[in-house]
């Protein structure tokens, strides 16, 4: 594909690395992305691309950028121009939302041109992104990259980021039929509203911050176990809604096993699962065949640590299939 060529102005162009534009960068850098990531890119991805076409021939660009969050990581990044086209890029923005300090940062679409890399430019871009997160008071950056990419696993090494924990996200297709309920005597029931510490406590075991959390842009935070009225009130406007299956101990004090089913208006159902080691083979099997039986006419997704390796094996017998297995990177201003 042609088109990651950066607009002609000659003497004017300036080589090597500088702020994107976003009047003029925005379709170079779809064509860009789209060449970088061919191979991985998923739905929300093409989308993505497609959306910054678009805009990038809106009248109006600048205010829109403002009220859009794909716009502000764009235009808050460094590209790199060499030969009068844009071969570079890096994208970055404050990390929104429940567990946030305001002084976390998120990094996404590190791409270089294939023609033009092992050249230090990706490097450089990081360089350039991490001393703007410093100067704008951030103190913390996070990225993920693929499992098997151990080129950029180096990279972002060298440049002092510690790789925190592998994740898998899991998909089963609609098409395939319902499993049979288990013969098992393990009662699943709804959370109550007073159980959210237990909930938290089990989370707290299993997802510590120092692990990543409960995955991606989701730090643990009680908020996500205990929703303020803000949070119950902005799922209620976007046709959200979470439902919390659980498994109890025999004397009910504590919380062994949680399950998360969140469905909005997008056709896949998203799955959060929480099962403490000493039940992984027994608990998330119970609860797992519960959600493929009442949830599985739609597609279903779930995010889950690598390391639990119990879980995936029961995954892949329910027909759940790998898609990307990544690695959660943090780096820390010194």
């Amino acid at each position: 594909m042609v088109g990651v060529d950066a607009p002609q102005n000659p003497g004017r162009i300036r080589e090597g690395s500088r702020q994107v534009n976003l009047r003029t960068d925005l379709a170079p850098l779809a064509d860009l992305i789209e060449i970088a990531f061919a191979s991985s890119m998923d739905n929300n991805g093409r989308a993505a691309v497609r959306e910054m076409r678009t805009m990038s021939s809106m009248p109006g660009l600048g205010l829109l950028s403002g009220f859009n969050t794909l716009m502000q990581g764009m235009g808050l990044g460094y590209v790199w121009v060499a030969d009068g086209r844009l071969v570079g890029n890096v994208s970055t923005y404050p990390a929104d939302g429940s567990g946030y300090d305001g002084k976390t940062w998120v990094i996404v679409n590190v791409a270089v041109h294939p023609d033009y890399q092992r050249r230090g430019i990706a490097y450089a871009l990081m360089q350039d992104s991490l001393e703007m997160i410093a100067s704008r008071g951030g103190h913390t950056a996070i990225l993920q990259v693929d499992a098997d990419n151990p080129t950029a696993r180096r990279l972002y090494q060298r440049l002092g980021f510690i790789e925190e924990r592998n994740w898998t996200t899991w998909r089963r297709s609609a098409t395939y039929t319902m499993p049979p309920p288990l013969d098992s005597d393990v009662y699943i029931t709804h959370r109550r509203a007073n159980e959210w510490p237990a909930e938290y406590a089990l989370a707290e075991y299993l997802r510590p911050p120092a692990l990543g959390g409960l995955g991606w842009l989701r730090p643990l935070h009680k908020d996500y176990f205990h929703k303020p009225f803000w949070r119950q009130l902005a799922d209620w406007i976007n046709f959200k809604r979470t439902e919390r299956l659980i498994i109890r101990s025999q004397d009910e004090q504590q919380l062994l096993a949680s399950l998360w089913v969140e469905t909005s208006l997008s056709a896949t159902t998203q799955l959060q699962l929480l099962v403490h080691p000493d039940y992984e083979g027994l608990y998330d099997e119970a609860l797992i065949n519960t959600a493929v039986r009442r949830f599985g006419t739609a597609p279903l997704t779930i995010e889950h640590p690598s390391d639990r390796a119990v879980t995936s094996t029961l995954l892949k017998r329910y027909h759940f299939v790998s898609r990307r297995e990544v690695v959660h990177m943090r780096w820390e201003s010194r």
